[in-house]
């Protein structure tokens, strides 16, 4: 008499592969795996080690507006191609598919929120969308965000997140970086607050323009921020970094941001920042709105009525 084989049956490796895809995530701080649930319940940070992992742009409007809720600006501007730029892929080819991807015409979101009870100008990259790079549009949107800050007497909020200019639009990107800052301008004019949250991420001409230049730097623990990417500096001068090097603990050594927040506690930091500096205008006799008699914050004189 022939026993039963007891041994379970061959699974087919595709099969393996895909048992568990999206219960289970390995933590790419201290490796270990935990239930993406506990992951996503946790805004993507791990917590084991407190690795922070990406969080999606949804994921933050979640996380600081008040509600979740963003009445979002200027949301039907999209890139066109200028340049007919094609480097395997059209231009309009990538673009395509990273609107698919997103659901967003461009890497970057721009509205009006609450935080913590406060209204904001808010805006936030969108990672996921050609690596959050600036193009012409992107920095259109940036520097509409500060101008209507400025008219509506609000304090900016920016979640930078970027690989920095776009490199399809060529000069047309690199010019978005005096643009912004140009428009970042009149916002520091108008006396009101820009506080710049540096995510992981933050390079290119995004670093090199407004995302450092905020009245309160802040940035989430080991996040990379600088110009050139380290490999790139590492193979120009032929030599190796210090550990750590351009990441948030570093540059903070450096004095290039002013502190370092966990993604948890961010809300409550933004909130209690924006209290102290609007707290400051009105003791200065100004309207923490923004406005004085009446007035525009940009000096123009034009009444709201």
């Amino acid at each position: 008499m022939q026993w039963p084989d007891k041994k379970p049956p061959e699974r087919d490796a595709a099969e393996k592969k895909t048992l568990g895809k999206g219960v289970f995530r390995k933590c790419d701080g201290c490796g270990e795996t935990l239930d993406a649930e506990t992951f996503a319940r946790n805004h993507e940070v791990c917590t084991l080690c407190g690795r922070h992992h990406k969080l999606s742009a949804p994921g933050w409007r979640r996380l600081l507006a008040d509600d979740g809720a963003v009445e979002e600006w200027d949301a039907h501007l999209e890139p066109s191609d200028p340049l007919d730029f094609v480097d395997g892929k059209s231009y309009g080819e990538r673009i395509a598919a990273a609107q698919k991807k997103t659901h967003a015409k461009e890497a970057l979101e721009i509205g009006r929120a609450t935080l913590g009870g406060v209204p904001i100008a808010w805006g936030a990259f969108l990672f996921a969308f050609m690596g959050g790079s600036m193009g012409s549009v992107a920095g259109e949107k940036i520097a509409r965000l500060f101008e209507r800050a400025v008219a509506e007497g609000l304090p900016v909020v920016l979640l930078q997140s970027s690989g920095g200019a776009r490199m399809q639009e060529g000069i047309l990107s690199l010019m978005q970086m005096a643009k912004t800052v140009a428009a970042l301008e009149r916002l520091k004019d108008a006396k009101l607050p820009f506080i710049s949250v540096l995510l992981d991420p933050t390079t290119g001409g995004v670093a090199a323009s407004f995302a450092l230049l905020g009245d309160v730097n802040l940035a989430e623990p080991g996040a990379l921020i600088g110009f050139a990417g380290p490999r790139v500096i590492e193979n120009t001068i032929h030599q190796k970094l210090p550990e750590g090097f351009q990441r948030s603990e570093f540059v903070l050594a450096h004095g290039m941001i002013d502190r370092i927040v966990s993604r948890l506690e961010m809300k409550r930091e933004i909130a209690e920042i924006l209290g102290h500096l609007l707290a400051g205008r009105a003791s200065r006799g100004e309207d923490p709105s923004g406005n004085q008699s009446g007035r525009l914050a940009n000096g123009h004189g034009t009444r709201h009525d």
